[in-house]
C-alpha cells in the first residue's frame, strides 16, 4: 500500500486533493454497507491512458469501486462514467453496480477496467463542470484515435484543431509541426496536418475551456457521436449494427443510420437467446410490424445489448431510479436486472443546489491551467461554462453590478458561479445549445462544400470586453426558455433572396421582409456615450416606461381619432350616431394623453439634466405627476364607460351595413391599423391597467422614508380604485372582442357571437383519421368544440369542417391504443375523434381546458350550437342586396363571397397558431394585455457584425419594429408564439450587456437593452408570448358574458 500511495496518480496529476471526493449518491443518502475483510487491488485506465490502483473489499459491489475513481478525481457528475471491461468471453460488457465484483471478474488481478463515457447527453451544455466536459473531451479524443467517431476530414481536422489549442495554447507553425508529429490524433493524420494548422490559426486567444466546450459542439452534430456498434442481423440476415443513443434505439448499416426508434415508439425491449426483441406501440401511419427481430452472435452479446438498452432509457427518460422488484418466493422469470444510479435529471438537480467545494486541476498536457473556485455559496446555481469576458451577477436591489476580474490568454481564469434563483435572471454568459465562435470552419465541418469563413473575433479579443449575459434556464431539463433544435449548424454569413429562409425553402409568411434585413446596420458607439450619462436610478427608468408606452398608446388612439375618422368622413357609410358616439369618446381622451405626455417628458428631461434642480433631486421622482394626472382623469371615466357601447354598436353597424363592413376590413388591411380594428376600441381599458402595474413596481422600489412614496402610494390608490370599477366590463368586452376577431378568421359559420357563450383556447392539433394524422385549427368554447382546416383561398380563413357539443363529452388518453404519442380521444353523444397534440405540454393544456368546459357545460343550461345551419334572415338594407352568388360548395357560408376572397391578414393570431403548431388560450390573451412594452431596443442578426437601433412595441404575443416612435406604422413584425427566450451563451461572442435571444428553427434575433430595469421588462413581457399559461380560469357561469 506504501507504493501505491507513493506512485503517481491522477489525482495528483490534476491537482486533487486527497481525500476531497464527493460521493455520487443523493444528498441524504448513505453508502450501501462496504463489506470488510479482504481487500483486492484493481487496476483502473483512466481517460488520459494512466493506470490506477484501488484497493476495495474482496465482496465489494461494483458501485463501491466506480465511487472510489469518481472521489479520487473529485468527479461530481460521475453518473455519466461507467468502467468497462472485457470479460472470460472476450465480450466487452459493464461492470454492474448492483453486483459483487468478484461475480463478475473472475480474476481481478489480471483485468484492467476501463473509466470512460457511458452516457452521452443531447446537449454538452447540460455538463456543468469543467473537469466533466475535460474528460468529455478526452474521449472524443480516444474515440478519434480508435477509429470510433468517424468523420471527414474537414470535421476531422477542426475536432484536432481544438484539441492542439487545448494542449499546446495559441498557434506557432513551428510547435504546431512538432506537435502534431509527436501526437497520433486519428490515422493516416499526415494528410491532414495542413488543414489542422490552418484551422488552430482561427483559435487564437481560446483557452482550455473553451477549447473543449467547441470541441464537444462540434463532436455532438457528428452521426457517430456517442456511438458504439453492436453487429447483429435482421429477420432477412441483412448485416446490420445496432446502437442506443439517449434518443432511443439506432440502426446503422456500415456506418451509416438507416433507421431509429424513439423511446417513445418502443413498448418494450427484451431478448430471448440471441434475439433481441423490440415490441413497438402500434401506429397506423407505421409500415413496421409490431415486435422487430434482430439476430446477434450469441446470448451474452445479445444480453450486454439489452442491459445497455435499459440503462440508456432509465437514464434519460426517467425521473428518479427505478426501484428494485420484489424478489418471487418460489420462481423466477426473466432478468432481475436494473438500472442503479442517477437519472440524468437527479444529477443536474444536485448540481443545481449544489453546496459541494470545488477545487483547481490541472490538465495533464495543457500548458494554460484552469481554476476552479474554491467555495461555492450553497444558493448559488453551479454552472461552470467558458469564461472569455468579465462576468456580473446582479443580487436583488442592487443598483450597480460588482465586477469580477478577468484575464485571458495564458494567465490564469476565474470561472465565477452563477449566482440567484432561475426566476430573476443573472446576467452572466452560460453556454446553450450553439457552440462557442460557431464560424465558417464549423460549417465546412458540416458541409465541405460551404466556403470558409474568416475568424472575426481575434479584434475584438484585444479590446475591453464588456459584462455579458447568461443562461436563465434553471431547470434540470431545458425549458421552454431554452428549447432549440439540435439540427444542422447555423447559416454562414451568407446572402439571400428576400423570399426565402436560410435553408433555402420557401419562408413563412410569418417573417417580415424587415427581419430578414441585414442593411442598415449602425454602430451603437454614441449610443454607448450617451446612455453612460443617464441615471442609474431605478425609479428613473420606471418614468421612462411610463414615457415609452404614453407614446405607443397615443399612436393607438391616433388610429381611431385621426386615421380612421378620416376613412369613415370619406365614406358615407357610418351613421352619424354611430360617428358622434366613437369619435366623442376618443377625442377628450387623446386631448388628455397629450399633454399628460409632455408633463412626463419634460420630467424626464429635467431628471436626465444638470442643473441645480437635478442636483438636488427635486425633479428626480415621478409619484406627484402620476397622482396630478390620474386624479384630473376622473373627469374622463364617463367616455371611459362608453367604450363597452361603443363597441357593440361599431360591431352591430358592421353586421347590419356591408359598406361599413367592408369599409372596415379595408381599414384594417392599412399599415397603420397593425392590430385588428376593435382592439383599438379597447385600449383605453388596457391602458388603466398599465398604470396599476407601473405605480405598483414604483411602490415596491421605493422605501417608506423616499420624498416620492406618499405620492406614488396615493397614485396607486387611485389608479386601483378606477380599474375595480371597470373591471368587469373589460373582462366582458375582452371576450365579446375575440369572439368577433375570431368570425373574421371562420367561414361557415352563422352565429358564433351569441349572449353566453366564451372563447377558452384555439390552437393546432392533429386529427387521425383514416389518411393518417391530418392538422387540424380547433376552437374551444364554453359549449362547444370547432375542427377547421386552413382554406387555399386568398381569404386565408380557416373552413369549419365539423363541432362537438361538450355536453355528455368524455375525454379519453389513446397513446397506447393508437401508438400516436400525445394522442387523445374525444367521444361526444354523436361523435368522436381521434387528435395528437404536439407535445406532452399541449396535450395536457388542452384535455385540462376542455374537461374544465365539459365540467361548465353539464352544470349550466348553455347555448345549444347550431353552427352549421342556413342563413340568418338578411338585415342588411335594399340598396346593398346586389352581392355576388353563392356557389353551393361554400358550406352554407353565412357570408357572403366577397368577404371569403377579399384579402385576409395572414399573421393574426389564429394563423401564427397554425405555422408554429402551438395554441393559446383566453388567460394567455388576458395576460397578454398586461403585458404591453415599447421602447428603443437594438437589434443584431446572427450573422451581422454591427446594431441597428430600432423603435420596438410588443403587444398581442409580436413585436412590432420602427425606424422611430414617430412613424405611423410598423416596418415589419415578428410574431413570438413558439420562439424560444434565452441568453446568449459564451459560444455567441455578443460581448454586450443586456442582451437577450430570440430563436425559432434558423431564425435567430438579438435584442440589447440600455439598461438591467428595461432588460428585465422586456424579458419578463417576452416570456409571457413565449410560455404561455398552463392553466386557465374562466368566469363562472353567474359572471357569464351577455350582450
Amino acid at each position: 500500500m506504501g507504493e501505491v500511495e507513493q506512485r503517481t496518480t491522477a489525482g495528483s496529476r490534476l491537482g486533487v486533493q486527497e481525500n476531497a471526493g464527493i460521493s455520487t449518491l443523493e444528498h441524504g443518502q448513505k453508502m450501501p454497507t462496504t463489506p470488510t475483510g479482504k481487500l483486492i487491488s484493481i487496476k483502473v485506465q483512466m481517460l488520459d491512458d494512466a493506470q490506477e490502483a484501488f484497493e476495495v473489499p474482496q465482496r465489494a459491489p461494483g458501485k463501491v469501486l466506480l465511487d472510489a475513481v469518481c472521489t479520487h478525481l473529485n468527479l461530481v457528475e460521475g453518473d455519466y462514467f461507467g468502467l468497462e471491461y472485457l470479460d472470460h468471453k472476450k465480450i466487452m460488457v459493464w461492470l454492474d453496480l448492483l453486483k459483487p465484483i468478484v461475480k463478475q471478474i473472475r480474476r481481478p488481478k489480471h483485468v484492467i477496467l476501463k473509466f470512460v463515457v457511458k452516457f452521452f447527453p443531447p446537449d454538452h451544455a447540460q455538463l456543468q463542470e469543467e473537469l466533466t466536459r475535460y474528460l468529455f473531451a478526452l474521449q472524443v479524443k480516444q474515440d478519434l484515435a480508435q477509429g470510433r467517431l468517424t468523420c471527414n476530414d474537414t470535421s476531422a481536422a477542426l475536432l484536432i484543431s481544438h484539441i492542439v489549442q487545448s494542449e499546446i495554447g495559441d498557434f506557432d507553425e513551428t510547435i504546431d509541426r512538432e506537435h502534431l508529429a509527436k501526437n497520433k490524433y486519428i490515422p493516416q493524420q499526415e494528410a491532414l496536418e495542413d488543414k489542422i494548422m490552418e484551422f488552430h490559426r482561427n483559435h487564437i486567444g481560446q483557452t482550455p475551456a473553451e477549447s473543449d466546450f467547441q470541441l464537444l459542439e462540434i463532436a455532438r452534430r457528428l452521426e457517430m457521436y456517442g456511438i458504439r456498434l453492436h453487429p447483429a442481423k435482421d429477420r432477412e440476415g441483412t448485416k446490420i449494427n445496432l446502437a442506443v443513443a439517449h434518443t432511443g434505439i439506432l440502426v446503422f448499416q456500415g456506418h451509416t443510420k438507416i433507421n431509429a426508434f424513439n423511446w417513445a415508439k418502443v413498448r418494450k425491449l427484451s431478448f430471448k437467446r440471441k434475439r433481441f426483441l423490440i415490441k413497438l406501440r402500434p401506429d397506423a401511419n407505421s409500415s413496421f410490424q409490431d415486435t422487430l427481430e434482430f439476430l446477434m452472435a450469441s446470448r451474452d452479446f445479445c444480453k450486454a445489448f439489452w442491459k445497455i438498452c435499459v440503462e440508456h432509457h432509465a437514464f434519460f427518460r426517467l425521473f428518479e431510479e427505478p426501484k428494485p422488484k420484489p424478489k418471487p418466493v418460489l420462481f423466477t422469470r426473466g432478468s432481475s436486472f436494473r438500472f442503479s444510479g442517477r437519472t440524468q435529471k437527479q444529477v443536474l438537480d444536485y448540481v443545481k443546489e449544489g453546496g459541494h467545494k470545488k477545487v483547481q486541476f490541472e490538465r495533464k498536457h495543457s500548458k494554460i491551467h484552469s481554476i476552479r473556485s474554491l467555495t461555492a455559496k450553497p444558493s448559488e446555481q453551479h454552472s461552470e461554462v467558458p469564461k472569455q469576458s468579465c462576468s456580473f451577477t446582479y443580487g436583488d436591489g442592487a443598483d450597480s453590478p460588482a465586477v469580477q476580474s478577468c484575464r485571458q490568454g495564458k494567465e490564469l481564469k476565474v470561472s465565477v458561479e452563477d449566482g440567484g434563483h432561475h426566476t430573476s435572471p443573472s446576467l452572466k454568459k452560460s453556454p446553450e445549445k450553439e457552440g462557442r465562435r460557431l464560424d465558417g470552419a464549423v460549417m465546412e465541418a458540416m458541409e465541405e462544400e460551404e466556403e470558409v469563413a474568416k475568424d472575426r473575433s481575434q479584434h475584438s479579443r484585444s479590446q475591453t470586453q464588456q459584462p455579458s449575459t447568461g443562461s436563465l434556464t434553471g431547470s434540470p431539463h431545458l425549458s421552454e426558455l431554452s428549447i432549440n433544435s439540435q439540427g444542422g449548424p447555423a447559416m454562414t454569413n451568407a446572402t439571400l433572396s428576400p423570399n426565402l429562409s436560410p435553408d433555402n425553402r420557401q419562408a413563412s409568411p410569418l417573417v417580415s421582409p424587415l427581419m430578414n434585413d441585414q442593411t442598415g446596420v449602425r454602430t451603437d458607439d454614441e449610443e454607448e456615450v450617451r446612455r453612460k450619462r443617464f441615471p442609474t436610478d431605478k425609479a428613473y427608468f420606471i418614468a421612462k416606461e411610463v414615457s415609452t408606452t404614453e407614446r405607443t398608446y397615443l399612436k393607438d388612439l391616433e388610429v381611431i381619432t385621426s386615421w380612421f375618422q378620416s376613412t369613415v368622413s370619406k365614406e358615407d357609410c357610418m351613421p352619424e350616431a354611430l360617428k358622434n358616439l366613437i369619435f366623442s369618446n376618443f377625442e377628450p381622451l387623446h386631448k388628455f394623453h397629450t399633454n399628460f405626455l409632455k408633463e412626463i417628458e419634460q420630467r424626464l428631461a429635467l431628471w436626465e439634466g444638470r442643473s441645480n434642480a437635478h442636483l438636488k433631486g427635486d425633479y428626480q421622482r415621478i409619484g406627484d405627476v402620476m397622482l396630478k394626472n390620474i386624479q384630473n382623469m376622473k373627469q374622463l371615466t364617463v367616455h371611459l364607460r362608453k367604450h363597452t357601447e361603443v363597441l357593440v354598436e361599431l360591431e352591430n353597424g358592421i353586421k347590419n351595413s356591408r359598406k361599413l363592413e367592408t369599409l372596415c376590413r379595408d381599414f384594417e388591411l392599412q399599415k397603420v391599423c397593425y392590430l385588428p380594428l376593435n382592439t383599438f376600441l379597447l385600449r383605453p381599458l388596457h391602458r388603466l391597467m398599465h398604470y396599476k402595474q407601473i405605480m405598483e413596481r414604483l411602490c415596491k422600489h421605493y422605501p417608506p422614508n423616499h420624498v416620492d412614496f406618499r405620492d406614488s402610494r396615493a397614485a396607486l390608490a387611485e389608479i386601483s380604485e378606477a380599474v375595480a370599477q371597470l373591471h368587469s366590463s373589460m373582462l366582458k368586452m375582452e371576450n365579446f372582442q375575440k369572439l368577433h376577431e375570431l368570425k373574421k378568421d371562420l367561414i361557415g359559420i352563422d352565429n358564433l357571437v351569441i349572449p353566453g357563450r366564451e372563447f377558452i383556447r384555439l390552437g393546432s392539433l392533429s386529427k387521425l383519421s383514416g389518411k393518417g394524422l391530418q392538422q387540424r385549427m380547433f376552437f374551444l368554447f364554453n359549449d362547444v368544440l370547432l375542427y377547421t382546416s386552413r382554406g387555399l383561398t386568398a381569404s386565408n380563413q380557416f373552413k369549419v369542417h365539423g363541432q362537438l357539443p361538450l355536453y355528455g363529452m368524455m375525454i379519453e388518453e389513446s397513446e397506447d391504443e393508437w401508438g400516436v404519442p400525445h394522442c387523445f380521444t374525444l367521444r361526444g353523444q354523436h361523435q368522436s375523434i381521434v387528435v395528437a397534440a404536439s407535445s406532452r405540454t399541449e396535450m395536457d393544456k388542452w384535455t385540462e381546458d376542455i374537461q374544465m368546459a365539459i365540467d361548465l357545460a353539464e352544470n349550466c343550461n348553455g347555448p345549444t350550437p347550431e353552427f352549421l345551419g342556413g342563413s340568418p334572415p338578411d338585415t342588411k338594407s335594399p340598396e346593398e342586396s346586389t352581392v355576388d352568388q353563392e356557389s353551393e360548395d361554400d358550406l352554407n357560408a353565412s357570408r357572403t363571397s366577397l368577404e371569403r376572397q377579399a384579402p385576409h391578414r395572414g399573421n393574426t393570431t389564429v394563423h401564427v397558431c397554425w405555422h408554429r403548431n402551438t395554441s393559446v388560450s383566453m388567460v394567455d390573451f388576458s395576460i397578454a394585455v398586461e403585458n404591453q412594452l415599447s421602447g428603443n431596443l437594438l437589434r443584431k442578426f446572427k450573422n451581422s457584425n454591427g446594431w441597428q437601433k430600432l423603435w420596438v412595441v410588443f403587444t398581442n404575443f409580436c413585436m412590432f419594429f420602427y425606424k422611430s416612435h414617430q412613424d405611423n406604422h410598423p416596418l415589419a413584425s415578428l410574431p413570438l408564439l413558439g420562439y424560444s427566450l434565452t441568453i446568449p451563451s459564451e459560444s455567441e461572442n455578443i460581448h454586450k450587456d443586456y442582451v437577450f435571444k430570440l430563436h425559432f428553427k434558423s431564425h435567430v434575433y438579438y435584442f440589447r437593452a440600455e439598461s438591467e430595469y428595461t432588460f428585465e421588462r422586456w424579458m419578463e413581457v417576452i416570456r409571457s408570448a413565449t410560455s404561455p399559461a398552463s392553466r386557465i380560469h374562466v368566469l363562472s357561469h353567474e359572471e357569464s358574458h351577455t350582450y
